[in-house]
């Protein structure tokens, strides 16, 4: 058995035809997060959602598989800078692979770019395994999909 070192950081960027305030809103209110957050196949439900946005502050949710509701994803993270429509960075802590005892911490970085009217966000993420990385790559370009919708809207 080998053990594997998380190292990488996922960074995606990914333009969004809204303007960055309304994307922000929907990463930071809790009734639209609810509608978007997860990949497909899971959700959030609204009474999981707690957000104190500021530096200090935290978001908690709990992703639940769609198809299992005993199979759920809790997310708890506490805001290290928080500067309105820019900028979100977080660090997160998740109970972390089977059979790993430590729970895991990882850094959240979220950039919200004016891009002539349009968002470029920024997400940097990690350290990841890279088993994990490749997860982590899927699950946010699946919760785009519906975040697209959300935004269309």
């Amino acid at each position: 058995m080998t053990e594997q070192h998380a190292t990488n950081e996922l960074v995606i960027t990914r333009v969004f035809d809204a303007p960055r305030e309304v994307v922000y809103r929907a990463f930071t209110d809790p009734d639209q997060l609810a509608q978007w957050f997860g990949p497909v196949g899971f959700s959030v439900p609204r009474d999981t959602i707690d957000i104190d946005l500021r530096v200090g502050g935290h978001q908690r949710m709990t992703m639940v598989n769609d198809e299992d509701p005993a199979f759920t994803s809790p997310v708890n993270a506490t805001f290290v800078e928080v500067i309105e429509n820019e900028l979100l960075v977080g660090t997160e802590e998740w109970a972390g692979p089977v059979g790993q005892n430590e729970p895991v911490q990882m850094t959240m970085r979220l950039e919200f770019h004016d891009d002539d009217g349009k968002t470029r966000l920024v997400i940097r993420q990690g350290p990841f395994t890279d088993d994990f990385l490749a997860m982590a790559r899927e699950g946010w370009g699946s919760s785009f999909t519906k975040l697209d919708v959300l935004l269309s809207s």
